[in-house]
């Protein structure tokens, strides 16, 4: 297994992501917020852009995972791959110890996923995590020789709506690590350290965590919805 994703067995991966417009998309804050989470002892990071991505390397020792994402998401984004869609996107982020793309059945914009992965793994030498919604799409991704697989779009396509709930997808998970035969990440509506623990319960190679730490604004939310 490559060394980087060894790294990752068994820990929490913190995805530090700011959207144009939010305080802590200006670069300075959004590193304070990588340093923070890297204090309290994450042991990788879910980065977007190419901008995120080269600043944190300069300093984090910690494997750092990459995305691109449009600023702002289409308005259709529950019905297109959005998520490193491209291997050109995907050159603009080389840096990154793992690359994350789109591993769902949605129309892609170029190559298809098997060729995508293909290239990212030869051409860029670095792995390739898939971010997908059903277990379907899990087990076509490892048939295209993808590296890890991660629970990351269920609830947010069109066919996994209902999934979208105040928790994880523990159900995908539980038949991903059963069958998959390669890491399986959770992400997705990770908020309390229990939901941590049921994922390590079932099999989980490492679970990612992103909104519940570094989201202000919709951590407040929530706490303002419970009271309403």
């Amino acid at each position: 297994m490559n060394s980087i994703i060894k790294k990752l067995e068994k820990k929490i991966i913190i995805s530090c992501q700011a959207s144009k417009g939010e305080p802590f998309h200006d670069v300075n804050c959004l590193m304070a917020m990588v340093k923070s989470v890297i204090n309290g002892g994450a042991s990788g990071l879910r980065l977007a852009g190419e901008r995120d991505i080269k600043e944190a390397k300069k300093f984090c020792e910690v494997p750092v995972i990459g995305i691109t994402k449009p600023e702002p998401l289409p308005e259709n984004w529950k019905e297109v791959v959005y998520i490193t869609p491209t291997f050109e996107d995907a050159k603009k982020i080389k840096e990154a110890d793992i690359i994350a793309i789109d591993g769902t059945s949605r129309p892609r914009p170029q190559e298809n996923l098997a060729e995508l992965i293909y290239n990212i793994q030869t051409e860029l030498n670095t792995p390739v995590m898939v971010d997908i919604s059903t277990l379907e799409e899990g087990l076509m991704c490892k048939l295209f020789g993808a590296d890890i697989i991660s629970t990351t779009l269920s609830g947010y396509t069109m066919q996994t709506l209902d999934k979208n709930n105040e928790e994880p997808d523990f159900e995908l998970l539980k038949n991903l690590v059963k069958i998959a035969e390669c890491p399986v990440i959770l992400e997705g509506r990770v908020w309390t350290p229990e939901h941590v623990k049921k994922a390590f319960n079932l099999g989980a190679y490492a679970v990612v965590i992103g909104s519940a730490v570094t989201r202000p604004h919709l951590i407040t939310e929530r706490f303002i919805k419970a009271v309403q």
